[in-house]
């Protein structure tokens, strides 16, 4: 089992253009998009401090200065903060690789997601495993948009379900990484963690999950956004309590 510690460093990838939620990326980056008083990134940031993360690096891209010019070094949200600046698109691991100082192990997280997670226990529940990657997954449920049609072997119809609900578990964008498994993984170029999944599951190694049973929402369209808003705004004290 491996050894707690109290030194928790987490990334946060905030270099996207947040195409999908235009019209409101048009002037400011996404990760500032504001839910009630605060911007999404604000509320991650004093999430994570509130449950030991001493020090943040925020990947940035697209519209870069808006994001420093408010965080500049953390020092008003009691916490380091530095930058890791994208001169071009890179994925969601792409960003990762190119930062020279990780520690042996870190948590990575998408900078548009609202959840009451608790970092805390994810932190440690990575802490405790012997995966070199552990997933946090959410289960949603879904509408299909069609009539499904059930077959049997000769082509025949067996049944019908007028546009049934279903049930997956979903990636949260969120990720504890031991630094050992990106050993290999090209440099400087676009790339995801869906290829560190597939490299893992190829490898005999499959990362670990996390389940949480909690709200998340990952911000991507305008309806999800007016949703994070009405949702903040309602219980806030779940996602920041005092």
């Amino acid at each position: 089992m491996k050894q707690n510690t109290m030194y928790k460093r987490a990334i946060i990838l905030a270099g996207g253009k947040g195409v999908r939620l235009r019209p409101y990326t048009l002037t400011l980056p996404k990760p500032m998009m504001p839910l009630d008083d605060q911007p999404i990134l604000e509320i991650i940031i004093r999430q994570l401090v509130s449950q030991g993360f001493t020090h943040l690096t925020l990947a940035v891209n697209h519209q870069a200065e808006v994001i420093q010019q408010y965080f500049q070094d953390g020092e008003r949200f009691e916490v380091r903060i530095d930058y890791s600046l994208e001169q071009k698109s890179l994925g969601t691991l792409g960003p990762v690789l190119q930062i020279k100082d990780l520690p042996d192990q870190f948590l990575v997280m998408n900078a548009d997601v609202l959840t009451d997670l608790s970092f805390r226990e994810f932190w440690n529940s990575h802490q405790e495993s012997d995966h070199g990657l552990t997933v946090g997954v959410c289960e949603r449920k879904y509408q299909s948009d069609f009539g499904v049609v059930r077959l049997s072997e000769e082509g025949e119809m067996t049944g019908f379900l007028e546009k049934p609900i279903r049930k997956e578990w979903v990636s949260m964008g969120i990720y504890m990484v031991s630094r050992s498994v990106l050993r290999g993984l090209p440099a400087n170029q676009r790339i995801g963690f869906d290829h560190l999944f597939s490299h893992l599951l190829d490898s005999g190694c499959p990362p670990s999950v996390f389940q949480h049973r909690g709200y998340w929402l990952d911000i991507g369209s305008p309806d999800d956004y007016k949703e994070a808003c009405q949702s903040f705004t309602r219980s806030r004290q779940s996602f920041l309590p005092d």
